[in-house]
């Protein structure tokens, strides 16, 4: 399977690994729109006979069956449009965020299910064996009925930052960079939800927001707050977490850890080594060797990809209402 890859920072390089390790793919070309990327990237792809090219036009003559889209998020929209129109390419993914805004969202959304194929977009911590193991868990009603919980996602890559700043703005601030994690997985779990009530803090005056918390609530009850955070102590590493609260008992679940406590008194506790938290080749987390592993069979089975671009635009829809 013939594959490029639209982007060439640290997500692409990285997909790209991946990709050139799973059998039977291979990423024959790589698109970047700067000149110093492209002329490095061709001292060392080049001799491999992987093409490095200025812009989507000069893809479509490769015979690609699949293509990623890895540029910075202002340009999901424009790049994966691009794509679609050429009508060489039906099988896209998307970094997250699908796109800057619910209203690109929706029309990636249009053109996907124009052009067929499979779509997903890069909310890696679907693929994470303790969020998984909770959502199993709640399957199976081990927490009876579920009526509220917390969700975070906290880093301290902002601590520290002078009011005014714009240093995070070409990361679409905390609710595109990290918090659309959690409102990805939030959505999972649960389900469709609304927003209620919001407190925003900022760090970086009106291009995006550092701090922010907000309430939700489901038509079935279901109560829930989320914050978000790149100015936390503490964290030096990204963390994505929820506390779920049901009439059996509570469920804490991060990234590396799985806690349930029952009211009847027994208690349980998982970390990603007890879950089989093996892959065939890790790099950066097992998680991103999951998902597009889990694209690829999508497209070689001919069948929906998990999160697809419906699913994902969820998330746009909840960040631009908070937000807004």
């Amino acid at each position: 399977m013939k594959v490029a890859v639209v982007g060439l920072g640290k997500m692409g390089l990285l997909h790209a690994s991946i990709l050139n390790f799973l059998p039977n793919v291979e990423v024959v070309a790589f698109c970047d729109k700067s000149a110093m990327i492209r002329r490095f990237s061709r001292k060392i792809f080049a001799p491999a006979g992987v093409k490095v090219v200025n812009s989507t036009e000069e893809l479509f003559d490769l015979g690609l069956e699949a293509a990623y889209v890895t540029t910075p998020i202002s340009s999901h929209s424009t790049v994966a449009r691009d794509l679609y129109a050429s009508g060489r390419v039906r099988n896209i993914f998307v970094e997250k965020t699908l796109a800057s805004n619910y209203e690109e969202a929706k029309e990636l959304c249009e053109l996907a299910q124009h052009y067929k194929g499979v779509n997903m977009v890069g909310y890696m911590k679907r693929f994470a064996v303790t969020f998984g193991k909770a959502k199993d868990l709640l399957a199976k009603k081990a927490l009876g009925e579920i009526y509220s919980f917390d969700a975070y996602a906290y880093s301290s890559d902002f601590l520290g930052v002078n009011e005014g700043s714009k240093a995070s703005a070409p990361r679409g601030g905390a609710l595109r960079d990290l918090g659309c994690h959690v409102i990805d997985l939030a959505l999972w779990i649960f389900g469709d939800f609304q927003v209620d009530s919001v407190e925003p803090q900022s760090l970086s005056g009106e291009v995006s927001r550092d701090l922010v918390r907000f309430d939700v609530s489901s038509s079935g009850g279901l109560k829930g707050q989320v914050s978000v955070s790149r100015s936390m102590e503490n964290y030096r590493m990204p963390e994505v977490g929820l506390s779920i609260n049901g009439s059996k008992g509570t469920l804490r679940v991060s990234d590396d850890k799985l806690d349930l406590r029952l009211n009847e008194g027994e208690s349980f506790t998982w970390y990603r080594h007890d879950l089989g938290d093996n892959v065939d080749f890790w790099l950066g987390e097992s998680e991103y060797f999951r998902e597009d592993q889990h694209f690829i069979r999508s497209i070689l089975d001919g069948r929906d990809a998990e999160p697809d671009f419906r699913a994902a635009s969820k998330v746009d829809h909840i960040i631009d209402r908070v937000r807004a």
